[in-house]
C-alpha cells in the first residue's frame, strides 16, 4: 500500500543484493536480532551477531515489539568488540541497527577490522524513524553524506547508495498512523476523523508521486548502502 511499503522495498534490496554475493563465502550479520535476513543467505556460511538485551518490552516507550527472541544469534557482544578475528568475513551485514548503536562510526570501525579486503559491507539505516526498541534508541538522520564521509575515510569504494522512497511515502504512511496516534496520544476518534480527512490528500500525493522528481533529498525511510573494502595493494 502506497506509504506503507518501506519494509518490502528494503526486503527486496537486500534479497538481492545478499543473493549475488558468491555461494559458500562468509558472512556476518552484526545486529542480526531475530535472524529475519538469515533466508537470504541460505547459500553463505551464515554467522549472526547481537548484544541479545532487548527482550520485545525495552522502557515501555515508542514502539515496541512485545517479544523479542535472540536465541539462536551465534556471537553475543557489543556491536564494537565482536570476539572475530580480523578480516574473518568476507561480507558483514548491518540492516536498521546504527539507531540503536551509541557510537555507529565505532561499529562501522569494528566491521573494517573484521572484514577481508576486497569485501563488502551492506548497510541499511533510517534517515528519519519513530522511537522504537527504547531504551536502546540513540541516533537518526544517518544521511547519504554520513556515509559517503566516513565510508571514503576509511578506504572503502561505495558501490551503491540509494534512497528507501522519499518524502511523500514517508508522510503517506505517517498519515496511516493516524488511528493508532489519535488512540496512544489524543482520542481515537479525532484520529480516525484526521485520517478521513486526509484521503484527499492521498489521491494528491499519489500524482505528486508520479511525477516525483528526487524529493528523497529532503525525507527518505533511510539509506541501501553497499562498500567494497579497497583491496590490498601486492608486495613490491
Amino acid at each position: 500500500m502506497f506509504g506503507r511499503d518501506n519494509d518490502a522495498r528494503r526486503n527486496a534490496w537486500l534479497r538481492q543484493t545478499l543473493e549475488s554475493i558468491p555461494p559458500g563465502q562468509r558472512l556476518l550479520d552484526a545486529g542480526a536480532g531475530e535472524l529475519r535476513n538469515k533466508q537470504f543467505c541460505e547459500h553463505l556460511d551464515y554467522v549472526s551477531q547481537d548484544f541479545c538485551q532487548y527482550e520485545g518490552k525495552g522502557d515501555g516507550s515508542g514502539l515496541q515489539t512485545c517479544t523479542w527472541d535472540t536465541a539462536r544469534v551465534d556471537l553475543v557482544s557489543d556491536i564494537t568488540a565482536i570476539p572475530a578475528p580480523d578480516q574473518s568475513f568476507d561480507a558483514v551485514l548491518c540492516t536498521e541497527v546504527f539507531e540503536h548503536v551509541p557510537d555507529p562510526l565505532a561499529a562501522l570501525k569494528e566491521f573494517e577490522r573484521l572484514l577481508r579486503p576486497g569485501g563488502c559491507m551492506i548497510i541499511t539505516a533510517p534517515f528519519c524513524s519513530l522511537t522504537h526498541f527504547a531504551p536502546f534508541y540513540f541516533t537518526t538522520g544517518l544521511s547519504r553524506h554520513w556515509y559517503e564521509r566516513h565510508l571514503q575515510d576509511l578506504g572503502y569504494t561505495l558501490e551503491c547508495i540509494e534512497p528507501n522512497g522519499g518524502w511523500l511515502d514517508f508522510v503517506a504512511q505517517e498519515l496511516w498512523r493516524l488511528p493508532w496516534i489519535g488512540k496512544t496520544y489524543a482520542s481515537q476518534l479525532l484520529g480516525w476523523l484526521a485520517l478521513v480527512m486526509a484521503l484527499p490528500v492521498f489521491a494528491l500525493m499519489w500524482l505528486m508521486k508520479c511525477l516525483d522528481k528526487g524529493s528523497s533529498e529532503l525525507l527518505t525511510f533511510g539509506w541501501h548502502v553497499v562498500a567494497r573494502k579497497v583491496k590490498q595493494a601486492p608486495d613490491s
